[in-house]
């Protein structure tokens, strides 16, 4: 809104030229849902209050989470607004990908707002019949593939991390491809919301590599010297991308341990919608698989749990899954789990990034 608002001065006030650079609108996308979080989140936190909107603690889980009942929870939605308002801001609004983004974000979050009402409702941490929610996002996660597919301008083809010229063409394939990557981030996202900060923080490490995907992918000098496709257009998506990273800074200012609120299933589901979407979008499909490892080692330990389980006739590998369960049981200190899994977040997000240039 404001980059078409101050487009036609750029020629007459040269100094607003500055709002034509993407890395500027990035800088203050970011900083703007950063504000928003500020402001609105401790109005949030108290109308979840007042409304009684509180965390439900399975009766399975580890004991130490029961001091945790009654936590205000579904502050994803604080997320989701600042998101998109920053987002509608600083984006250039005529690129459709940035259309794209914003529609999976708010679907995403949508199933999971429908999710937590229920729980909330009935009282008991079941939510939505699964076949249901899965439904749902297969069908939002098609409609995006579809969409992306059928643009001229966008490939099937799937790059391969550590190599310049080798790429895996899926044709139609490739539909179902990107359906299944946008619907099992939501989902590995949501599987590793179980500590106070433990998801948000890998999601903030996650969009800041892939804001600079985008930003890569989406200049053609960049693109051309790193031998990474050229998507025009793309660029633009890393105003979303920080848009994302800030409303997570400004969200984990609140739920960062001990938590005054949870995300619940609004949030992330609908960050891991989003980070699916983007890696279709910038191309870097596979390379997700190590921007988001924590996402991907907690969901492969309830697979692993639940495949031993059945086949071992009641035996387990973890303690309990997903895997920072297992650790709580192991009697480390929640703040110490978190950090740590922040901390390989990071480290995998800086070998994802530097698979750019050894290829």
């Amino acid at each position: 809104m404001i980059y078409h608002l101050l487009y036609p001065l750029h020629v007459e006030y040269s100094f607003l030229n500055v709002f034509r650079y993407i890395t500027f609108r990035t800088i203050y996308a970011t900083i703007t849902a950063l504000v928003i979080c500020f402001v609105f989140g401790p109005w949030l936190i108290r109308k979840l209050q007042s409304l009684r909107v509180g965390q439900t603690i399975r009766g399975d889980g580890p004991e130490t989470h029961l001091a945790k009942e009654g936590t205000p929870t579904m502050g994803g939605v604080l997320i989701i607004f600042a998101v998109v308002i920053s987002t509608l801001l600083w984006a250039n609004l005529t690129v459709d990908y940035i259309w794209l983004a914003v529609m999976v974000t708010v679907a995403f979050g949508l199933i999971g707002f429908m999710d937590d009402y229920r729980k909330l409702v009935k009282s008991n941490s079941k939510g939505i019949p699964g076949k249901v929610r899965l439904s749902g996002e297969i069908i939002i996660a098609l409609f995006v593939s579809v969409v992306l597919y059928i643009k001229p301008d966008f490939s099937s083809n799937t790059t391969i991390p550590f190599f310049k010229t080798v790429f895996l063409n899926l044709g139609w394939g490739y539909i179902f491809f990107a359906a299944f990557i946008i619907v099992g981030a939501a989902n590995a996202v949501n599987l590793t919301d179980g500590l106070d900060g433990l998801a948000i923080g890998p999601s903030i490490t996650c969009f800041g590599a892939y804001l600079i995907f985008a930003y890569l992918v989406g200049n053609f000098k960049t693109a051309n010297y790193l031998q990474i496709p050229y998507i025009p257009g793309t660029g633009e998506l890393a105003i979303f991308c920080g848009a994302i990273v800030g409303a997570g800074f400004g969200f984990l200012w609140y739920n960062t341990y001990p938590a005054q609120v949870f995300m619940g299933d609004v949030g992330s589901l609908s960050l891991g919608g989003a980070l699916g979407t983007m890696a279709i979008m910038t191309k870097q499909e596979i390379l997700l698989a190590i921007v988001g490892g924590v996402f991907v080692m907690e969901t492969f330990s309830v697979i692993f749990q639940v495949g031993w389980f059945k086949l071992s006739n009641g035996k387990r590998i973890f303690k309990m899954a997903p895997l920072h369960h297992h650790f709580e049981l192991k009697g480390w200190a929640e703040p110490k789990i978190i950090v740590r899994f922040w901390i390989i977040s990071i480290l995998l997000t800086l070998v994802a990034i530097s698979t750019l240039k050894l290829r």
